[in-house]
């Protein structure tokens, strides 16, 4: 098969990753080819086992016609979900399923010139134990803070390799499977974008509620990264005169006064200084089951963990009013493991609107919470590769040289 018809070939399953299922002219409108063709291609596609014939579409009216989907077991994606502490790694099917459990490990980031060997072993050992065989491996997503080059494969933040390597070539030459990295913001709003609360809209802002406050912007009907990949970091507007140091070096950064490790800190105070709290008896060993006791007292009527979400949530409220002004978004959606809140932050962000936002703005602009969960970037990570799929190719030469 020529490279020319391979790269057809993915864009087919590529649009049926996205969309489920579509019918011949659909795909034939997507891939820019004729519908003899792209005809074609789909029979080749279900001789390979990889497409199969998925019932025909709801009558408009005319004759209905039939719809393909990718078959199942057949391609996989592992998807890497990596914050500043904690990294999940999953394998994942082409209809977004889980086929193996979450693996979770401990791997903190800042200041670890070990992250990025453990982080391949760990990968390595998944696919490894996952009895699946490697040719059906289509490729690794990995979301990471910081910024991050998507181009060159570069995080300026963490896992640096000397020189500025790149760190998708330097993971794909140790596991000979095309990886691509990117913000885990940005990734979060691809997941929103794809398969969540913004999936059809052209202009939405999605925050990622975090141990920082991240943001994922879709613009024009597209996720924008900026000049160089680094849109949307939001967490360092500088917005408060606190004094307060925030880890990128500067002072009164929004993330100083929002982020899930600042409530976390605020309670754990709160509770040495004699609060009386459904918190007491909380342990903050791990910074994830601590904030989820934090949203389960908040939920049962604590009065001390409401305080704590409520400033957040004011905080975050200001920021977003920021975000309103500049880009007049239809939609805000709430994401990330604070999304796991739920409605807790609707009355403070609201409240921060109605002071700091010119009502004119906001009264088009809709806040939604994320129906994915906590598994937004597990979602995007897997969404990156197919983004990239139909330049396979391409990448397993460059894999292979």
């Amino acid at each position: 098969m020529t490279e020319k018809k391979i790269l057809f070939r993915n864009k087919i399953l590529k649009e049926l990753y996205f969309e489920d299922n579509l019918s011949c002219v659909d795909l034939s409108k997507r891939i820019h080819k004729s519908f003899p063709i792209t005809a074609k291609l789909i029979e080749q596609l279900m001789v390979e086992n990889l497409v199969i014939e998925n019932g025909y579409a709801p009558s408009t009216g005319g004759r209905r016609p039939l719809t393909y989907s990718i078959q199942k077991n057949v391609m996989y994606l592992v998807s890497v979900a990596m914050d500043q502490f904690v990294t999940k790694i999953a394998i994942m099917d082409m209809q977004n399923n889980f086929v193996s459990p979450i693996e979770k490990i401990v791997l903190p980031l800042p200041d670890n010139t070990k992250a990025l060997d453990a982080l391949i072993e760990k990968i390595a050992q998944v696919i490894n134990s996952s009895g699946i065989e490697k040719e059906k491996f289509i490729g690794v997503g990995i979301g990471m803070p910081g910024f991050v080059d998507v181009q060159k494969g570069i995080n300026y933040s963490f896992l640096q390799l000397p020189n500025n390597a790149s760190i998708t070539k330097h993971i794909s030459e140790i596991i000979g499977i095309p990886v691509f990295i990117d913000n885990d913001s940005s990734l979060i709003a691809l997941a929103e974008f794809y398969f969540g609360e913004a999936r059809g809209e052209k202009n939405a802002m999605v925050i990622n509620i975090g141990w920082g406050i991240g943001l994922g912007m879709i613009l024009n009907g597209e996720l924008f990264r900026g000049h160089e990949g680094f849109a949307g970091e939001f967490s360092h507007i500088p917005l408060f005169l606190n004094g307060q140091l925030c880890w990128c070096g500067k002072v009164g950064c929004l993330e100083t006064e929002t982020s899930l490790l600042l409530i976390i800190e605020k309670a754990r105070e709160g509770i040495n200084s004699g609060r009386l709290s459904k918190l007491n008896s909380l342990t903050f060993d791990d910074i994830e089951q601590a904030f989820d006791g934090i949203v389960k007292a908040v939920r049962s009527g604590d009065q001390f963990a409401a305080e704590l979400f409520s400033k957040a949530g004011y905080n975050i409220g200001k920021g977003i009013a920021v975000l309103i002004h500049l880009f007049n978004p239809k939609k805000i959606i709430l994401s990330g493991r604070g999304a796991s809140a739920g409605k807790i932050w609707s009355a403070p962000i609201q409240q921060a609107l109605n002071e700091h936002c010119i009502p004119r703005l906001f009264q088009g602009t809709s806040i939604a919470m994320s129906s994915l969960g906590t598994q937004a970037e597990l979602i995007g990570a897997a969404a990156l590769v197919m983004e990239h799929y139909e330049q396979e190719p391409i990448i397993n030469k460059q894999i292979a040289a």
